[in-house]
């Protein structure tokens, strides 16, 4: 017998007999504002905040101030989330990862030029991982899911599932190309204080965009498979 909002019990069968136990609900289902605000969170501290960082350090100081600035930030979240018991985000521990390898090489060679070219290469790199995955039983995306809803087994099984997150993992694949074309072009044309804040709002802007229609896309088939709690 069970009823909503009370423990489900139910018979269970033990050594030569049965008895009542108490089954343990399934876990809640999400809403969509939840998910859009943990999405937005993990963009605001591995993306947005650095890029902001790096424009106003580039206004009022130089380049190295900039590339400490994001530096120290993002090292600084994930090793807060560390020490507070709370998983860092993927993304949070990629772009740290990142910033650490591009702040070496550019420490180590004194080229600030190199500090912004690298995303170039880092985009190429991530965009073939993601298109390269599509051959793959796992597509990156669903990989990264996890960050942002509680997937299981049977939910990425699911076809719509699965074809949701292999067009995701496509239409990123894809964006990060681009992003790296565009942050060639503007670098090549134009000067390193321009390049910072011209880069940081044609970028943010296109992710952005890919975010919204990632949320779109993700809330329609959650819709679809009951996969979102009431509102």
């Amino acid at each position: 017998m069970s009823a909503a909002g009370a423990l489900d019990v139910r018979v269970l069968p033990i050594q030569g007999g049965l008895t009542t136990g108490l089954a343990p609900l399934p876990p809640p289902v999400p809403r969509l504002r939840e998910i859009v605000g943990r999405i937005s969170t993990n963009l605001l501290v591995a993306c947005v905040v650095p890029a902001v960082l790096i424009s106003i350090a580039v206004a009022v100081a130089d380049v190295y101030a900039a590339i400490v600035a994001a530096l120290v930030w993002t090292v600084a979240a994930t090793c807060w989330r560390c020490a507070n018991r709370q998983r860092p985000s993927t993304l949070l521990v990629l772009t740290a990862t990142i910033l650490v390898v591009r702040t070496a090489v550019t420490v180590a060679t004194g080229n600030t030029f190199i500090y912004f070219v690298q995303p170039v290469f880092a985009n190429a790199g991530v965009a073939l991982v993601f298109i390269a995955s599509l051959a793959t039983s796992t597509p990156i995306v669903a990989r990264l899911a996890a960050d942002f809803y509680p997937m299981s087994a049977d939910i990425s099984a699911r076809p719509r599932v699965r074809r949701l997150l292999w067009q995701l993992t496509l239409l990123w694949g894809l964006v990060c190309l681009a992003k790296g074309m565009v942050t060639l072009w503007l670098l090549t044309s134009r000067s390193e204080a321009d390049f910072v804040m011209a880069k940081n709002v044609v970028i943010t802007a296109m992710t952005g965009l890919t975010v919204a229609v990632t949320i779109g896309l993700s809330a329609r088939v959650a819709r679809l498979e009951g996969l979102l709690g009431s509102a």
